[in-house]
């Protein structure tokens, strides 16, 4: 179970809050090969690797409409009008990130201002494996329509009979992708980023994976492909004090160590009885899940932190940079207004993270690993590309003209000069 540490020296905290490490240096070797292949051999290689990896023989990597026709039949309508309703929320937080750009004058006849304009091909990894999820496809696909992005495409690894998850299949419809793939992990990302004779190339990829995912995205990065952000294993922390109420914090650790054994989650808070309870209610509620075994070896990562006081508190959680932070305590939105690195805040005793996961509305795909310290999650600006405008009249050129020239020549740069003089010359 979590391991207690009470009352950590700083001195201790880099060590306390670090992630669980794993050696990359042959992950990237073997990353590295399967890209090779599948920028080389496409196709041929995508089914190769289908039945390496995912024990599966898929003759067409394509999804037919007819496989889509058939799944809408296997969704229950409980979970299709759940799935309307996420999206229906995640359309209309995400539909005010939308806002036209106005123009400035920075001095008299030189007017400048942006143009936003949506990255034409996108790529989404939505996984499959132990959790087949169905929800990231909301948070991409979503955001993307709204940004206007041309062509949407999804890859997602097939199941043992070589279909799709029906949930998966609905979202996709629902969202207006029909460009869907069986193909997963590294191979997938190999194939977004060069494209194959089926599966068109993207400039951007997006979505959540395991190691091997991750280590792709950043490889193919270096070859000029864009990627939504860093993300490794998905983690929590929650903050709480003395009024949170301890089978509530419980299942929201819970909630995070269940999605494998590499997630990591941690416990902050100034009441040692709220973590002895907390304890004893995660003994408790362990034992009832289905994915217990997974929560279990999540939690020998885990840690339950003890501190002093709410400033020591704030400053832990701020050095931690949490992918999600859960507030539980008295004064919520006091102590978020001091929050500086963090993925996405859930407030109070009555926001869980799994209502962000799913349907409040905000976006769920988040930076791990610490890199809330530098990065945002996604939004409609991740599948937008900003172009800087600028339109100088006569008059602007000549009120900028000489500092201009000034500058150009004092760098040592004659030609930018004469692109001034020359117009200043010519009138």
């Amino acid at each position: 179970m979590m391991q207690i540490v009470k009352h950590p020296k700083k001195v201790e905290w880099a060590k306390l809050l670090q992630r669980p490490v794993m050696d990359s240096s042959s992950l990237e070797a073997s990353v590295k090969n399967i890209l090779f292949e599948v920028k080389a051999n496409g196709d041929e290689a995508l089914k190769r690797f289908a039945t390496i990896f995912d024990k599966v023989s898929v003759p067409e990597l394509q999804v037919t409409e007819a496989e889509i026709t058939s799944a809408l039949a296997l969704v229950s309508n409980e979970l299709k009008e759940a799935i309307q309703l996420a999206k229906k929320n995640i359309e209309t937080f995400h539909a005010i990130q939308t806002t036209a750009a106005a123009k400035i004058e920075t001095m008299p006849g030189v007017v400048c201002w942006r143009k936003a304009v949506a990255i034409e091909k996108v790529g989404l990894y939505i996984p499959g494996g132990t959790a087949p999820l169905f929800s990231t496809i909301l948070m991409l696909a979503v955001p993307a329509k709204i940004a206007g992005c041309k062509e949407i495409i999804l890859c997602t690894p097939p199941a043992k009979d070589g279909s799709i998850n029906a949930a998966i299949l609905y979202t996709a419809q629902l969202c207006g992708i029909t460009k869907i793939y069986k193909t997963g992990g590294a191979q997938a990302i190999a194939a977004m980023a060069y494209g194959t004779e089926t599966i068109p190339q993207v400039y951007k990829i997006f979505g959540p994976g395991n190691q091997y995912v991750t280590a792709a995205k950043q490889l193919v990065q270096k070859d000029g492909v864009a990627i939504d952000m860093p993300a490794g294993p998905s983690e929590v922390c929650v903050m709480a004090d003395e009024t949170a109420n301890p089978v509530f914090v419980a299942a929201d650790l819970l909630s995070q160590a269940e999605h494998g054994v590499d997630s990591q989650v941690l416990l902050v808070s100034t009441s040692e009885q709220l973590i002895n309870n907390t304890a004893a209610e995660m003994d408790k509620q362990l034992g009832a899940l289905p994915r217990k075994e997974l929560a279990a070896k999540a939690l020998e990562n885990s840690k339950a932190v003890l501190v002093n006081n709410v400033d020591e508190m704030i400053e832990l959680v701020n050095t931690y940079a949490a992918e999600h932070l859960i507030i539980s305590c008295s004064n919520d939105e006091v102590i978020a207004e001091r929050i500086t690195n963090a993925g996405s805040m859930f407030l109070g005793n009555y926001s869980p993270e799994s209502a962000g996961d799913y349907a409040s509305g905000t976006n769920h795909t988040l930076p791990t690993n610490g890199y809330a310290r530098a990065y945002s999650g996604v939004s409609v600006d991740s599948f937008v590309k900003k172009i800087t405008v600028q339109k100088l009249s006569l008059e602007g050129l000549k009120n900028i003209g000489k500092a201009v020239v000034t500058m150009a020549e004092a760098e040592g740069l004659q030609a930018h000069a004469n692109a001034i003089k020359k117009r200043m010359e010519s009138k």
